[in-house]
């Protein structure tokens, strides 16, 4: 595992299709915005009340690109846990464990 500094702001576009967690917050269905600050993932809903959520994550590097942005989540009770977001166009992974 080798840890990555992500200088820019740049922000990615992600949905979720059913309530989901991350970190100990419960988010509705729905679009938002994602952008790394520093180790910490900002997470903020694009339509109803511009809430967000920050959660510390890990950053890792891969071999391969990304083609696309991806979450990936896990079945906890009534709702999916978000455990990794893979960045489109980069080779950066987010680790939520």
């Amino acid at each position: 595992m080798v840890t990555l500094p992500i200088a820019s702001a740049k922000s990615y576009d992600i949905a979720f299709s059913s309530p989901t967690m991350v970190n100990n917050t419960q988010l509705p269905a729905g679009q938002y915005t994602l952008k790394v600050e520093g180790s910490n993932a900002v997470i903020t809903n694009d339509v109803h009340d511009y809430k967000s959520v920050t959660a510390p994550v890990k950053i890792e590097s891969v071999d391969k690109k990304y083609d696309e942005t991806a979450v990936v989540t896990i079945q906890k009770g009534d709702a999916r846990q978000v455990t990794a977001i893979e960045l489109g166009g980069s080779k950066t992974k987010l680790d939520f464990n």
